[in-house]
């Protein structure tokens, strides 16, 4: 069976029966590499309640809220997320909001708590659209986001509820479902903040495998989508230079810039005293594929191939 992407394992089991998106991503082998959604600000609200198909509108929130929340969102550029503690068993008391910055060299989060999930509008959302601080306490830690969205998607709650229950075993202060973040077809996915860094084509063994090695200060490049807070051919770029240059430490590539001319992306990047130039052309394939379970809708898959990488 061909891998998910260069060098990477078979992502789990095929599934039999109706259509599932990822079932069709592994048979045609489809690149990892860059394809993480772009996005830097992140608004995580806990919720262990029903999450619907859209988040947060269609959520079982206080009357409102997911309208308001989704308007206000929107207009500063913020993502906004629901998460919940593996197992779904409410638990008396505050919830846990944390706001995230995925800056690619200098990423953060901050936490709180709120006894009404409402309070979230009084966050300074444009501040952190912007990357600056909402006014919370800095946390501590990463936070990895298992996507276990099944009303979104259903491979996502077929493949991703496994491996939520195994990276809740294995770092249980650390691990949260998360609702839809994007990349379906690679299920199941893992989201860590505040880095952005998107892992995809998990089973319980390497995401556990993964998740330990990111608190150790490492990325899996077998299963590394990108990192949200650049473009995605920039991803795909630092993901060939790491591969290139054998170097999984997680601080150790710095992305300085990007030229972009048509098709043609150019990024470079610090590696110790080096600085490293590699270019990307983006192409996409001529038949259209079904990407996720829940729309039929055909789309054309990018590629971003790697042309040249050399040290600047």
């Amino acid at each position: 069976m061909p891998a998910p992407g260069a060098g990477g394992p078979a992502r789990g089991p095929r599934l039999t029966g109706a259509f599932r998106c990822a079932t069709a991503s592994l048979g045609r082998a489809d690149t990892l590499a860059g394809t993480a959604s772009t996005v830097r600000a992140f608004l995580l609200l806990e919720h262990p309640g029903g999450w619907g198909r859209r988040v947060p509108r269609d959520a079982r929130l206080p009357e409102g809220l997911g309208e308001r929340l989704t308007a206000s969102a929107a207009e500063a550029g913020v993502r906004v997320l629901l998460v919940r503690r593996h197992g779904r068993t409410p638990l008396p008391g505050p919830r846990r909001v944390f706001a995230a910055y995925a800056d690619p060299v200098t990423p953060w989060v901050e936490t709180t708590e709120v006894e009404d999930p409402g309070r979230v509008l009084d966050l300074d959302l444009a501040a952190l659209g912007a990357g600056r601080s909402p006014g919370l306490l800095p946390h501590d830690g990463s936070l990895l986001c298992v996507c276990t969205h099944g009303r979104h998607d259903v491979c996502c709650a077929e493949r991703g509820r496994p491996v939520a229950t195994a990276v809740a075993a294995a770092h249980p202060q650390e691990a949260w479902e998360v609702s839809h973040i994007g990349g379906d077809r690679f299920a199941a996915n893992l989201l860590v903040l505040p880095h952005g860094l998107y892992y995809g084509g998990l089973d319980p063994a390497s995401a556990v495998a993964v998740t330990g090695g990111h608190l150790s200060g490492q990325v899996d490049l077998d299963h590394l989508r990108g990192r949200s807070g650049l473009a995605m051919p920039v991803q795909a770029a630092e993901v060939a230079l790491r591969r290139r240059l054998e170097e999984t430490r997680e601080d150790a590539v710095r992305f300085r810039r990007q030229e972009r001319d048509g098709a043609t992306t150019r990024a470079w990047f610090e590696v110790g005293a080096a600085t490293y130039a590699v270019e990307v052309r983006t192409t996409h394939d001529d038949e259209p594929q079904r990407l996720t379970c829940g729309v039929d809708r055909p789309s054309r898959i990018p590629r971003h191939d790697v042309v040249d990488v050399h040290r600047a």
